[in-house]
Parts: C-alpha cells; structure tokens; sequence
C-alpha cells in the first residue's frame, strides 16, 4: 500500500452506492468495521489500523478517546443526520467537520411519521384484528378517524419536519409548527401557522409529530406537564430522537387515557427492554429505529456520506452538511 493513502473506516451497513464512490479512488484504502461494534474494540481497531484519516459511522459513539486512536483524523461523518452520540466540542478543538447526510433520509422520516399518524387514526391494528378473529360485527364499535381537517402540531421544522408539514398539508390538515430556531416568516411561507408557545399549542393539537435533535434543551420536553396539555384524543408521534418523551410518563398518560396513542420508532434505551410497559398497551405502536432507514435512503445517505468524505479529504467539505460550521474557514 503507498503511504500517501488515506485510511477510511466505513460500518458494514454503509451501501454500494456510497462504496462505488470511495473505491473509484486510488488514493483511499477502505477498512470496514460492525455497525454495532463496543467501544472498547473500537479504539482498539482504529489503535491498531493508525493512522486513520476519515470515519463513516452508524451507530457508533465518536469522541475523545477515538479521536486520539486514529492520530491524524480529518473528517467524521454519519450515515445519517443524528449525531447525539458524536462528541462534536471535541471535534471542533481539534478543528475536524462532522458531516452528516443532509436530506438523503428526511423524505423517508416524513413518510413514517404520516403512516404513524395513519395507522392510529384508521385504527389499522384493530381493524386487522377483526377481520382476522372473525369479529366482523364489531367493526362499527371502534370506528377510526379521518386526518382531513385535524390539527398537527410539528416540533422542529428542519429537513424533516418541512417535509412533515408538507404530507400534512396535502391531506389538508391544519399544520402548526413549533421551532424556536425559525423565523415566523419561513413557517408562514410554508403555508403552516407558527406556535410560538409550545404549552400553548399542544391543547390545540389532534397530532404531534416530533422532529427536532436531542440536545440538552429537548431532553425530557415531553414530560408529565406537557403529555397532560395534550387532548385525550390526541396521538403523540415521535420519530426523532428516544429521551425527549418521557416514557414512563407516555405509558401513564396513556393508561389513565389523557392520550388516545402514540408511534414511537424510537426509544431512550435501544433496543428497550424486554417486557417494557409500553409493548403491553394496544394503542402504541412501534418500530425499531428505522424511520429513515428505508431501501432507498441508505442509498442515498451512504453516497452523501461518501461525497461528504471526498469533499473534506479534499480540501473542501460540502458547506451546509457540516454541523460543527465553527471549523470551517
């Protein structure tokens, strides 16, 4: 191998297309790594491969001690846009990007957050159930509900809560949008209405569809006050982040019958677990993570994830992929 490479470590669960690109150049050696890997064995494998250039990471946690293993770190990137488990202050002292995959996966979390929506409202899990256990005639006892006409209320209206609002608004839904971060003007442009009070609006919503990061000021936003503002008819989506709803408080809510239902694909401990209190009740329903994990997403955010590496091997880090904008010059 000539010296000059650069050493990139991708997770096995990075696809072809992103692969295809990085192995078009002569001047990269790629060095494959489990998507769930410990971080003990981690360290020890970017330890034993040093010097490693460029990472391309799943699941993975990436800070300090990773940092210092690899030795000559250039860019860090995520085969998506959640980036909770990277250390990005460490990164940013050491004046390295961490790049994530843009909008590659957005269309897909919008979708589930819909199919969520729909499924609880249509009662599908019910309805699936009557058809299956020969209850035909109970089908007029738990009629479902229409989406035409109710009021979603979108938390975060970045790359995915945009395109939430814009499915919600299509089935002619009133959107409400919570994003403290967003000008009035560019949620009124969307055709959404701005809730500028997050304890305000949640008695006004049938929906609520979370797509903001989890940061220290989300942690918990969905506590035991929040969840009992909201309608006992109201359905609680959350596709973002496990830690920002309160599950302990959810599964209460949702007993006493202050919420009518939840999706969550997401969960503060993954996988949760076994016997949770939440896999008993009938009116959640669940997934595992995989909201923008879709055939084509991990396409697409696997080849933007290899165009964000090139792109600061190169000299040159695609501007708006990059969360950490202190270290660019």
């Amino acid at each position: 191998m000539a010296t000059n490479k650069k050493k990139i470590f991708i997770t096995e669960s990075m696809s072809e297309p992103g692969r295809a690109l990085l192995k078009e150049r002569d001047d990269i050696e790629i060095v494959e790594f489990p998507n769930m890997i410990s971080a003990s064995d981690f360290e020890a494998m970017l330890k034993a491969q040093a010097p490693v250039h460029g990472v391309a990471l799943g699941a993975t946690r990436f800070g300090e001690p990773e940092l210092e293993a690899s030795k000559e770190m250039t860019v860090v990137t995520r085969i998506g846009v959640g980036y909770d488990a990277v250390d990005v202050p460490a990164l940013s002292r050491r004046r390295i990007p961490l790049m994530v995959a843009g909008t590659a996966n957005s269309p897909s979390v919008a979708e589930q957050a819909l199919f969520m929506m729909l499924t609880l409202a249509k009662r599908a899990v019910e309805m699936h159930c009557i058809v299956k256990d020969g209850k035909w005639g109970h089908r007029l006892g738990m009629l479902p509900y229409d989406l035409y006409g109710k009021t979603v209320l979108i938390i975060g209206f970045g790359r995915i809560g945009t395109r939430t609002a814009k499915r919600c608004l299509a089935m002619e839904m009133q959107v409400l949008v919570y994003d403290p971060y967003k000008t009035a003007a560019d949620i009124a442009a969307a055709g959404c209405e701005v809730a500028a009070d997050l304890d305000a609006a949640l008695p006004r919503a049938d929906f609520v569809s979370i797509h903001c990061p989890k940061t220290p000021e989300t942690v918990g936003m969905f506590n035991v006050a929040r969840l009992h503002r909201m309608k006992p008819s109201a359905y609680l989506i959350n596709t973002a982040r496990g830690g920002i709803v309160d599950e302990a408080a959810l599964h209460d809510a949702l007993v006493a019958g202050q919420l009518a239902g939840a999706g969550l694909d997401v969960f503060e401990q993954e996988p949760p677990p076994s016997g949770h209190p939440l896999f008993a009740l009938p009116n959640v329903i669940m997934a595992p993570h995989v909201a923008g994990v879709t055939r084509e997403a991990v396409d697409r955010m696997s080849e933007q994830t290899a165009r964000n590496i090139l792109s600061a091997l190169d000299g040159d880090p695609i501007r708006h992929n990059v969360i950490n904008q202190d270290v660019l010059g």
